[in-house]
């Protein structure tokens, strides 16, 4: 079974892709960048960047009836990785329970409309 998630209270999806899908297991979500659904704008900053695309996150995996606690895997993409150090200052709040999940957090050369950051998300059903 495949169900595609959708919220209006995340970005729409800049392309032919999901905000995320479900399976009997998982929710698997899109590369969630710092777009606030509210005013389409990012804000500024690494910190502040990465706090909306977890807020984004958080509020798609909510669509599929799971919270942060169910992330089991995290991808986040970082257009300079000396911004690594402040990214995951904030990324630790998201994750108050103790049991963080498994990350990779790689830089890349370019984000969609220059984002500073990009995370996406596999969590249990």
């Amino acid at each position: 079974m495949k169900k595609t998630i959708s919220t209006e209270l995340a970005p729409a999806a800049i392309g032919p892709y999901a905000q995320a899908v479900a399976t009997d297991n998982l929710v698997i979500t899109s590369g969630q960048l710092p777009i606030d659904p509210a005013t389409g704008a990012f804000p500024e900053g690494i910190e502040a960047q990465t706090r909306q695309s977890l807020e984004n996150v958080k509020a798609i995996l909510a669509e599929a009836g799971v919270g942060m606690d169910r992330v089991i895997k995290t991808t986040v993409f970082l257009s300079d990785m000396n911004n690594f150090g402040a990214m995951n200052e904030v990324y630790a709040t998201f994750f108050t329970d103790g049991s963080y999940p498994a990350r990779s957090a790689v830089e890349v050369a370019r984000l969609p409309k220059d984002a500073l950051v990009e995370i996406e998300v596999i969590a249990a059903l």
